[in-house]
């Protein structure tokens, strides 16, 4: 009998179509111990998935890869949903896996601390990123589901305790495979109003119930709120991420109604009280300022005022003999120093010299004579003596030279 010849690559084709045309491995829940993990650079998973008798070889490419809210690691018992597919390359069949999640009871508190952990190294939950609420919102917005007992008890509580607040209430899934992504879009809506503070939460349920608040899209974009935000989810004792994302942190809906507005009522009160100490305070500080204007009437400077400036009178006085004191005394200081300095000027002047009988000659070009050689005979000459100057003409010369 003469059989078909087959290539390796028809083989593994082939074996393909066939398992893709089964509907049960098209998508499949299967439950194992993860072995052999590797991340690879890519962001791919690999591994394998193994029970008491059997393996089977797994990945998880990186667009599902990036949608865990655990980090999954060898040894650990998870449940994969995903497809039966062959790898043609190698002939190998393997598990395709779209989801997967820890198993067990503490499945959802494992992907609560891992993913706590690694906010928290982001820095996401630090208590210098959380603000104070504002005294007096005008505008409040609501983040829950329309129909639950939560939003009618925050309405309630906030027209109650603080009848002028504007509130904004986007209705939201607040649980389900949607929730994360209707409470991410309404938060969206209430970032663009202008609100003064925003609450997001809903009314207790099962950890399961309460989980979009511990998806990890929720957390971050509570701590993207460009206000102030509270979060109110569940009862007292249910702490979900939110809580740790939030600025703060509400143990029930109705408790966040409390801390987002005051009592009108009660602020009426303490402003009236407030009014009250203000008038006492200024009555009181009258009186003082009466009793000191009082005192000051009788004082003797306010019966005779001309005792300020006699004083001062007297003081100006006394100045100004002192200073008449000094002005005469440097007067003749400045006297006695002018006439020393005159009789020196006088010992050198030419016209004490003058006076002991002699004179000073000058060309006839108004040069002073010092030699017989500066003229010549028939030159005329200007003789200055004390009183008077003779003009001559030179008959005659003879030289000589004089030794000190």
């Amino acid at each position: 009998m003469q059989r078909e010849i087959l290539t390796v690559s028809e083989i593994n084709s082939y074996i393909k179509r066939i398992l893709g045309q089964d509907t049960r491995l098209s998508s499949v829940l299967v439950r194992g111990e993860i072995s052999n993990f590797t991340r690879h650079s890519s962001g791919h998973l690999y591994f394998s998935l193994k029970d008491k008798t059997g393996t089977i070889k797994c990945v998880m490419f990186r667009g599902n890869a990036q949608r865990l809210q655990f980090q999954p690691g060898h040894g650990m018992e998870v449940l994969i949903g995903g497809y039966v597919a062959v790898y043609e390359r190698d002939g190998v069949y393997q598990l395709y896996v779209e989801q997967m999640m820890p198993a067990g009871a503490g499945a959802l508190h494992m992907a609560y601390e891992q993913l706590k952990e690694k906010l928290t190294k982001e820095g996401l939950f630090d208590t210098a990123r959380k603000r104070a609420l504002p005294f007096m919102p005008q505008k409040v917005g609501i983040v829950t589901s329309p129909t639950g007992a939560a939003i009618r008890d925050m309405v309630t509580i906030m027209r109650r305790r603080y009848p002028a607040v504007e509130l904004y209430i986007v209705p939201a899934i607040v649980q389900g495979a949607e929730g994360a992504s209707s409470i991410c879009a309404a938060l969206d809506v209430l970032y663009g109003q202008g609100m003064d503070v925003i609450i997001a939460g809903r009314g207790g349920g099962s950890l399961e119930e309460l989980w979009c608040f511990n998806e990890e899209a929720v957390v971050r974009k509570i701590a993207e709120s460009p206000v102030p935000i509270i979060s109110a989810v569940g009862h007292e004792t249910d702490v979900t991420l939110s809580d740790f994302a939030a600025d703060v942190r509400a143990a029930t809906p109705s408790m966040a109604a409390e801390l987002a507005v005051p009592v009108q009522s009660q602020l009426m009160e303490q402003l009236r009280l407030r009014e009250r100490s203000l008038v006492q305070h200024y009555e009181s500080y009258l009186q003082q300022k009466r009793i000191r204007l009082d005192y000051l009437a009788q004082h003797r400077i306010m019966q005779k005022p001309e005792l300020l400036w006699q004083d001062a009178q007297q003081r100006l006085d006394d100045k100004a003999r002192l200073l008449e004191q000094m002005y005469s005394v440097y007067l003749q200081q400045k006297r006695q120093q002018m006439a020393k300095e005159a009789a020196q000027l006088n010992a050198l002047s030419p016209l004490s010299v003058l006076s002991r009988g002699y004179a000073v000659c000058h060309n006839q070009n108004g040069t002073l004579v010092r030699s017989a050689e500066q003229v010549q005979i028939g030159e005329q000459i200007a003789v200055t003596l004390q009183h008077g100057v003779l003009t001559g003409t030179i008959t005659g010369k003879e030289e000589h030279t004089w030794k000190q």
